[in-house]
């Protein structure tokens, strides 16, 4: 049995790439960039109207002229215009190109128009107010986004006005999720007194599609040539398997037993962690396995504790450890790493996390009553004290 920093260590050391894609930009959304995205023109490209209202050349208001003849009128998305006579003034609408000869914008609201005149209402302006310069946000050529960003709606404008209809981002994992056990029915189906309708595999579905990885999931009964046989062919046709069950002590818990028979390297068997002990890794050249013990709580943690970082390596994304603050004492007798189920709360810019009362790792209702799991680490202490830090993973 190996601790969670080993385990860690180890699955951190065999990440893989799978490479990129190009796919439409209206596709990206949460998917991590793989290219730099830089500014084609000045940002914003033009001196750009701030404010509806009218354009003067600043001099003028400065000499004390408060009355100007309105020359014309330049719309947004119109070419730029040209003030002839500079003692004049321009009606200016937001969004559009500065008209030449102008350099301050005083909006309708301080403004009276009447008779082809504006007669501005305040004693204090200031030169080029209400006017977004050009180039002022970001030259031509800048870096607008690095690659390895995770893409969200702010990047998908910033790519669409670059002019960017499609994009590069990390290629996804073709991966597939396994559940085992005679025990397990579908989920539309009326369960027998002995039976469960499967849950975990659902919840390793969904916990993916938050990294925008489709996948596909299967049912294997608990006979130990057809694990064999079927799990053969995933291996395959898949980057990435996902196990939840058949990996503790049981009588029909085949599945390490198979897998090393078809070749899978096993990397190592049981962690020193509550819930989830039995956790398996192991890989071929071109497949990682990742098996986990069947309780809900248990497949659920190890997937965020496990699956995710790695994952985040893989497609090379950095992500910062978060902590909380323990709001209760604690005790936790075994010598091994405890990942808590807490309800997190802010308080006064600090995470706080309340341990929430559970029956053990087969609880799968508690999930819903908490936010994540702090990470309590091993020690011969059976004491945490509150108000102490540590790391939590949060889900919500």
């Amino acid at each position: 049995m190996i601790s969670v920093k080993e385990a860690r260590h180890i699955i951190l050391q065999n990440i893989q790439d799978f490479g990129t894609e190009t796919i439409p930009f209206v596709e990206a959304t949460g998917r991590i960039l793989k290219e730099d995205v830089v500014a084609d023109r000045d940002f914003p490209p033009f001196n750009r109207v701030a404010m509806d209202g009218i354009a003067i050349n600043y001099q003028f208001f400065k000499q004390g002229i408060r009355d100007f003849k309105i020359e014309g009128i330049q719309p947004a998305g119109s070419q730029q215009k040209t003030m002839v006579n500079i003692e004049n003034c321009y009606e200016v609408m937001t969004g559009a190109v500065l008209p030449n000869n102008c350099d301050t914008v005083i909006r309708y609201e301080d403004v009276e128009i009447s008779n082809n005149k504006a007669t501005i209402l305040i004693d204090k302006i200031t030169k080029g107010q209400n006017i977004h310069i050009q180039g002022s946000d970001k030259a031509k050529g800048a870096l607008l986004i690095p690659k390895n960003a995770v893409i969200s709606a702010a990047e998908i404008g910033v790519i669409a006005t670059v002019g960017k209809s499609k994009i590069t981002v990390a290629k996804q994992p073709k991966v597939i999720v396994i559940s085992t056990g005679d025990e397990l029915v579908n989920v539309a189906s009326v369960p027998a007194a002995h039976q469960i309708r499967r849950s975990n595999v659902h919840t390793l579905v969904s916990l993916l599609e938050q990294l925008k990885i489709s996948c596909n999931n299967r049912h294997i009964v608990d006979n130990e040539t057809i694990l064999k046989n079927t799990i053969e062919q995933y291996l395959q046709h898949y980057d990435v398997l996902l196990f939840s069950g058949a990996v503790s002590k049981g009588k029909f818990d085949f599945l390490p037993k198979v897998l090393e028979e078809l070749g899978v390297e096993k990397q190592f068997h049981k962690v020193a962690q509550r819930p989830g002990k039995p956790f398996w890794f192991g890989q071929t050249k071109n497949c990682k396995v990742f098996a986990f013990p069947g309780n809900p709580i248990s497949t659920f943690v190890n997937c965020l504790a496990y699956f995710y970082p790695w994952y985040y390596q893989s497609v090379g994304l950095k992500r910062s450890e978060q902590t909380a603050i323990l709001k209760e004492e604690v005790t936790f007798k075994p010598n091994l790493t405890c990942f808590l189920q807490v309800k997190l709360e802010n308080e006064n810019g600090s995470l706080l996390a309340t341990p929430i009362q559970t029956n053990g790792s087969g609880d799968l209702a508690s999930l819903v009553k908490a936010d994540g799991f702090i990470e309590l680490p091993q020690a011969e202490k059976i004491k945490f004290e509150k108000g102490t830090v540590y790391t939590v993973i949060t889900y919500r």
